[in-house]
């Protein structure tokens, strides 16, 4: 049964996804350009950078540099992304520029924690544990737990609903041992093994467990289905998505150097505008900045509306 939102609070996440994985360098100067450029949008939540160990992630090394150097726009978060304690102490310094909340993240392939972070799941769960406690400490809240890998991996093949359940339990017991308030899950399809049906069952299982948690979606378009996925999200009322502008990125421990990045973000507009569902988004304004993004990197981005054009700009050619 539909139950479509009203509106889509939409999480761009193109610079610190984008850049992670180009590899050519990237300027600073580009970096900010991007930024503020997306600033300009209608968007409301900008993941700015990702506070990594400069030696396996290259293209944050100079985070320092963009947070400084970016024009912070008024009603509009700006996040970075940390793992550890480290990047946390980075990102504090920024405070008041950059929001920062704590978040429970966890993967329900345990291939992938190693992939991806050198762990296995219950190095992972106890470093959760640690950096929980240590956000707590700091006076910042814990509200979300996200699942990557949620429905399906590269290196361990389809997840089974009840693996993300089990997951979201371990993520849960973390809260209450520590104390956090969770408040969101955020579904992570890393890899692109999700497809209609799949997002279906698996939020269908998470809301038979947690019927109140809002629900996030992070997607990807490694296969070509992300705006499929979405538009299975959006009809079981799902209306938070991350997204990046032109389809920058993808994660570099995936094992798919060439895959596509998340969903783009010009497209879940379209789909949005086309289903009568608000953004706030200016979908002409964030297509030329999909063009940006498309020079910066100095090549073709798999974001189509950046070639094709907006509908309603051709309506309104039509009309006149």
């Amino acid at each position: 049964m539909s139950d479509l939102p009203n509106f889509v609070s939409i999480n761009e996440e193109g610079p610190r996804e984008g850049f992670q994985i180009e590899p050519g360098p990237i300027s600073t100067a580009d970096k900010i350009k991007l930024i503020n450029a997306l600033s300009e949008t209608g968007l409301k939540n900008i993941q700015a950078c990702s506070f990594v160990n400069p030696r396996l992630v290259p293209g944050w090394a100079d985070a320092e540099a963009v947070v400084e150097g970016f024009t912070a726009a008024e009603g509009i978060k700006y996040t970075g992304l940390y793992f550890n304690g480290n990047g946390l102490d980075r990102a504090m310094k920024y405070q008041g520029k950059l929001t920062l909340s704590g978040s429970i993240s966890l993967t329900a392939s345990e291939g992938f924690t190693k992939k991806n972070l050198n762990r296995s799941h219950a190095e992972n769960v106890a470093a959760m544990k640690r950096q929980a406690s240590l956000h707590l400490d700091n006076k910042i809240n814990v509200n979300r737990i996200g699942i990557m890998a949620a429905f399906g991996c590269n290196y361990q093949g389809d997840i089974t609903p009840e693996v993300v359940i089990n997951t979201l339990k371990d993520g849960m017991t973390i809260a209450e041992e520590t104390g956090s308030e969770i408040t969101v899950f955020s579904l992570a399809d890393t890899m692109g093994w999700a497809a209609p049906h799949r997002i279906e069952r698996v939020i269908g299982e998470v809301r038979s467990q947690w019927p109140e948690m809002e629900i996030s979606l992070h997607l990807h378009d490694t296969r070509g289905l992300a705006v499929a996925n979405a538009y299975a999200g959006l009809k079981m009322g799902i209306r938070s998505f991350d997204t990046t502008v032109g389809g920058l990125g993808g994660c570099p421990f995936a094992g798919q150097p060439k895959a596509a990045g998340n969903i783009c973000t010009e497209e879940l507009v379209l789909l949005c505008e086309e289903l009568g569902i608000e953004t706030g988004v200016d979908l002409d304004a964030l297509i030329e900045v999909g063009r940006l993004a498309e020079d910066i990197v100095g090549h073709q981005l798999p974001g189509e509306l950046i070639h094709a054009g907006s509908l309603d700009a051709f309506r309104r050619n039509i009309e006149q």
